[in-house]
């Protein structure tokens, strides 16, 4: 009896690992193939059957797409663009998510779910009052309208965050008032350093939502030396001799990917950890 009992399990871990094993691989297809026609001259990228080894690999391509595009301008406006998006984001949903988690207010857990119900209201409802807003404030064109909103935080960040700060006890809090520490030196000087795995796991979601962003900038932004490289990279669709150069267009891609893999793969033992530990108390 128990030796069914672990045959079966031993069965059901190996069919388990062989499920995620499958869906991992059909996962990297993509980017295998992004990776590899990268490499390729165009016209190799369309035979059919499709080429998965290019011969000889074209490396010269990463050079010639930097050149080819101020691609400089364009990593510099991203990172701009994601800074000016991030520190504001933790101090601001930090320090709404400590309010919630740990001050006392009336009607707080209401003002928590109302907050939450905003998370369903789709940003195309906001977006054409929110740039007639910008624009009467002389704001388009111009970074503000991407990293001033970061400031007042975001509810799904708020919610992430005052998860993580519930499961820290709430001894640490009353000992820290008997030795006479105030509200907001509890928040920095003991919550904040022991959140660092939830402060990490935030901090890769923003990087990879900012570093991504195609469709907001493209809604405020209208001069190409403002771009960011999600929206550079659909230049080379439209522009004089590099129109539609797939393989410049793939090299771009798997340099703008470099940064938020190198990110992740830095910071995925805090991600997993901040992101199991945010959902295990109500």
């Amino acid at each position: 009896m128990i030796q069914s009992q672990i045959r079966r399990r031993k069965f059901f871990r190996i069919l388990i690992y062989c499920i995620l094993v499958l869906s991992s691989v059909v996962m990297l297809v993509p980017f295998i193939w992004m990776i590899s026609t990268s490499l390729m001259n165009e016209a190799d990228m369309f035979r059919i059957p499709p080429v998965w080894i290019p011969s000889p690999p074209r490396l010269a391509n990463y050079a010639e797409t930097w050149r080819a595009l101020p691609f400089t301008t364009f990593f510099r406006n991203t990172i701009v663009l994601t800074v000016g998006r991030l520190l504001p984001l933790l101090f601001s949903c930090s320090l709404v998510a400590y309010g919630f988690a740990r001050l006392k207010a009336r009607r707080k857990n209401l003002i928590f779910i109302v907050m939450l119900s905003t998370m369903m209201l789709p940003y195309q409802v906001t977006m054409i009052p929110l740039y007639i807003l910008f624009a009467k404030m002389g704001w388009v064109n111009t970074y503000l309208p991407l990293i001033v909103p970061s400031f007042f935080g975001i509810p799904f960040y708020i919610f992430m965050l005052r998860q993580f700060f519930m499961t820290i006890p709430l001894e640490y809090d009353e000992s820290a008032r008997i030795d006479g520490a105030s509200s907001f030196q509890i928040f920095y000087k003991i919550i904040l350093p022991l959140s660092k795995p939830a402060l990490v796991a935030m901090s890769i979601f923003i990087f990879m939502w900012s570093w991504n962003d195609f469709f907001t900038p493209l809604i405020y932004l209208h001069k190409t030396a403002q771009y960011p490289l999600a929206l550079g990279l659909q230049l080379f669709r439209s522009y004089g001799e590099y129109s539609t150069r797939w393989d410049y267009i793939m090299a771009g891609s798997v340099l703008m990917a470099v940064p938020p893999l190198i990110v992740f793969f830095f910071g995925q033992k805090f991600f997993v950890q901040g992101v199991t530990v945010t959902g295990l108390k109500e």
